[in-house]
């Protein structure tokens, strides 16, 4: 008996009372399941309809070519040539895997002999930057001027230091605020009133001028426009020999410092001096109360400072690290400059002696002090948090989140709303100095890369990196 669907004798026979045909009986099931008929003659069948057959259990018979001792030899013969090639194959596969991995690790070694000994004349390299003594000379006929590694200051550059402090720290607390200036009711109620056309490719640096006046907006393709907030018209179009990374307002001068380590000096759309102090990128710049020195930071772990009077380099310091952002206090005696491995530093401007140090979470990218004299805000690369020091007790008082990545920062004149500046808006925030406590007046979407106060904070200005300037006003 053959089962009528596969042909082969049944383990398990049964008959169709329907067709009367032999059929495997999980086969003729799973037949019935599926199609509920007789696969032989296409009546409907079901279970119910299949009859068992008692026979005895079918024995199938050997293959006819493992029926004899010769046959068998063959096949363990077969086997075991495949099995003796496979090792071989195998054997081959291990001997160039390791000679691959001997090569891999005696180039890793070699590798990283190379880098540590690179590393090591980069060190040594750097060391030796620090220590190069430059001499200083009057600006040449073209603008260039060189500079002097010393911290002695001129006589001259002293005393205005000295009475710049001396003015501004007697009547520093007892200011009024001024007249008509921003309310916390004011500056809630901020919207974006204007926007610029892109002024430059690629928005890098904004200064606003004392007078509220007057942007001075620079950008990657190291164009530089002094753009006119009221007129909202570029007056005019300055030009730098690379990037620009960051830009100030020295009374009517225009600084700027760019990726190429040049600091440039312009003056009713004219270049009047330049300056080629740093040994790579200036990182930022600032300017002095008195508005006659000006401070630049750069990758090569120093700081310059330059008399404006007579458009020369006065001193360059060195530190530990490179410097990436500038601000001078606003009394004008203390400097401080943001690190690339996380360090506020502090530095006596008259001295050139370190003052102290402030730690913070990453490389600082900017900071601002307050005009109280007694805060400095500070912000780390990538941070949504803005750090408050107070100078007295060089203690960290306080953590502002703004829950935006903080690009730009900002303290007004009266010292009560920091503004904040950042890829995805602009914030406000206000300091209740009576009641210690800090709130957030204002909250907008508008996209800053660089955020400043417009004249009596009436205003704020934001440039983004498209390069176009976008105020933000009652």
């Amino acid at each position: 008996m053959l089962c009528a669907i596969s042909g082969e004798a049944p383990q398990v026979p049964v008959v169709s009372s329907k067709s009367g045909s032999v059929f495997e009986k999980r086969l003729i099931e799973a037949y019935i399941t599926e199609h509920g008929k007789d696969p032989v003659n296409g009546e409907d069948l079901s279970t119910d309809d299949l009859i068992d057959v008692k026979t005895q259990r079918v024995v199938r018979p050997r293959p006819p070519t493992l029926t004899s001792i010769p046959s068998l030899l063959s096949v363990f013969q077969e086997e075991w040539d495949a099995l003796a090639l496979e090792t071989y194959t195998l054997q081959q596969t291990l001997a160039q895997t390791r000679r691959e991995l001997s090569a891999a690790l005696y180039q890793h070694d070699a590798a990283v002999r190379v880098i540590a000994r690179l590393t090591r004349e980069r060190d040594e390299a750097r060391d030796a930057l620090s220590q190069v003594t430059v001499g200083a000379s009057k600006a040449s006929a073209s603008g260039e001027a060189m500079q002097v590694d010393s911290a002695t200051l001129p006589q001259a550059v002293l005393e205005v230091i000295e009475n710049t402090q001396a003015t501004l720290s007697k009547t520093r607390r007892k200011r009024p605020i001024p007249e008509n200036w921003a309310t916390v009711e004011s500056i809630s109620s901020y919207k974006p009133a204007e926007s610029s056309e892109p002024l430059c490719s690629g928005g890098r640096a904004l200064a606003v001028h004392p007078t509220g006046e007057l942007a001075l907006v620079g950008g990657a393709d190291g164009a530089v426009s002094v753009y006119s907030l009221s007129q909202k018209a570029v007056l005019h179009n300055l030009k730098t020999d690379g990037p620009v990374t960051d830009a100030t307002w020295a009374g009517d001068k225009a600084v700027v410092g760019s990726a190429t380590g040049s600091v440039k000096i312009f003056e009713q759309g004219n270049e009047v001096a330049s300056f080629a102090a740093h040994g790579g990128e200036v990182t930022g710049v600032a300017v002095h109360a008195s508005g006659h020195i000006v401070a630049s930071v750069g990758v090569d772990k120093s700081y310059v400072l330059y008399d404006l009077i007579s458009n020369t380099a006065i001193t360059q310091i060195w530190s530990d690290a490179a410097l990436l952002s500038v601000k001078f206090h606003p009394d004008g005696h203390l400097l401080a400059a943001g690190t690339a491995n996380g360090q506020v530093k502090i530095f006596d401007v008259r001295t050139g002696n370190a003052a102290a140090d402030f730690t913070m979470s990453g490389p600082v990218k900017y900071l601002y002090f307050s005009e109280n004299g007694t805060s400095l805000a500070a912000v780390s690369a990538q941070s949504t948090t803005v750090s408050i020091w107070d100078l007295r007790s060089f203690k960290e008082i306080k953590v502002l989140d703004t829950g935006n990545q903080v690009n730009s920062l900002h303290w007004d004149y009266t010292g009560q709303f920091l503004v904040t500046g950042g890829p995805s808006g602009v914030t406000v925030q206000q300091c209740n100095k009576s009641a210690k406590e800090w709130s957030e007046p204002l909250r907008s979407a508008v996209p800053a890369i660089s955020v400043a106060w417009g004249s009596g904070a009436q205003s704020i200005v934001a440039l983004n990196e498209a390069g176009a300037v976008t105020v933000l006003a009652a």
